[in-house]
C-alpha cells in the first residue's frame, strides 16, 4: 500500500475553512467544468489559491463527461428483469447497474451491493437518479475519476494560476455504520494516505497500523457544505496543509488479499 511518509505540519483546526460554490449551472455533456467553476468563482467573489483543495461532486463531473444514460435506450436482460422484480425496481435501471459492475457481492431488498469496474464497493454501482432533471436519465460514475481530477486540476491551473489539489467525491454507505458520507473516488495533487506507522503518539507509544485516509477525510469535510437540496457541487477547502504528491484515489481501495470481509 502506497502512503506518504512525510508528516503534515501541525494543524490549527480553527484555520481550516470551507467555501461552497453555489452558482454552478446545470451541467450537460461537453461542458467545460473548469471554465464554469472559474466563472462561479468570479460571480461569488471567491478565488482559488495555491494550497487549496477543491472537492467536486461526482455528479457534475459525470454530467460534463457524458457519463449519463437515458433509460429509454436500455434493453434489460433476463437477469435484470428477474432482479428488478425482487427489488421492485425499474429493470432498465438494474441493467445499467449490472453493466457498471465487475461483480455483484450481495442483493438486498433495497439495493445491489457491487464491485464497480473501478474496484469500488458500493450500492448500485454508483448509478444514481438524484439531482438529475430528466426523470428518464441516470448518471454513472466517471470512467476514470483519477484522470478526471487530474484534467480538472490542470485546466484550473491554466485558468486561475492556482496550484490546487482536486478531489472528486461521491457519497457512500459504510459497513457497520448508519448514514452516508462523502469519500474520494478521484484525486490529483495530494497524498491520499498518510502512513503514521512507526511514529509515536502523544504518550510515546509506537503506532503499528495507523494509516490516515486523508483524501476521504477531506471529501467528508466538504460534504458538510454539499447538501443535496442546496445545489453546492463544489467546495474549496483552505488551510489544510496537505502533502503534495502524484497519488491517485484508487490507492485507497484495499487490496482483495488484505480484505477479510469479501
Amino acid at each position: 500500500m502506497s502512503a506518504a511518509r512525510t508528516s503534515r505540519p501541525r494543524i490549527d483546526s480553527s484555520a481550516i475553512e470551507l467555501f461552497g460554490l453555489r452558482t454552478l449551472p446545470e451541467l450537460k455533456p461537453g461542458d467545460d467544468l473548469a471554465g464554469l467553476i472559474s466563472d462561479a468563482l468570479r460571480r461569488e467573489n471567491r478565488e482559488l489559491r495555491s494550497g487549496d483543495v477543491l472537492v467536486v461532486a461526482q455528479k457534475v463531473v459525470s454530467k460534463a463527461e457524458g457519463s449519463v444514460v437515458r433509460l429509454s435506450g436500455v434493453k434489460p436482460s433476463d437477469l435484470a428483469r428477474s432482479w428488478a422484480r425482487t427489488l421492485r425496481e425499474d429493470s432498465r435501471f438494474i441493467e445499467v447497474v449490472l453493466r457498471e459492475s465487475r461483480r455483484v457481492i450481495r442483493m438486498t431488498e433495497r439495493a445491489l451491493i457491487v464491485e464497480t469496474r473501478h474496484g469500488f464497493i458500493c450500492a448500485n454501482a454508483g448509478v444514481d437518479r438524484s439531482n438529475v432533471r430528466d426523470a428518464g436519465t441516470v448518471t454513472c460514475l466517471p470512467l476514470d475519476p483519477d484522470r478526471s481530477a487530474q484534467r480538472l486540476s490542470e485546466r484550473l491551473r491554466k485558468l486561475t494560476k492556482a496550484r490546487a489539489a482536486v478531489i472528486v467525491s461521491d457519497t457512500f454507505g459504510r459497513p457497520w455504520r448508519l448514514g452516508l458520507t462523502n469519500v474520494a473516488i478521484g484525486a490529483a495533487g495530494l497524498a491520499v494516505l498518510e502512513d503514521l506507522r512507526g511514529t509515536r503518539d502523544a504518550s510515546g507509544r509506537k503506532l503499528q497500523g495507523t494509516i490516515l485516509a486523508v483524501a476521504d477525510e477531506l471529501a467528508a469535510a466538504a460534504g458538510l457544505a454539499m447538501k443535496k437540496a442546496a445545489q453546492v457541487p463544489a467546495v474549496i477547502i483552505r488551510g489544510f496543509p496537505f502533502v503534495r504528491a502524484r497519488d491517485a484515489a484508487r490507492q485507497l481501495i484495499r487490496p482483495a488479499s488484505e480484505d477479510m470481509f469479501r
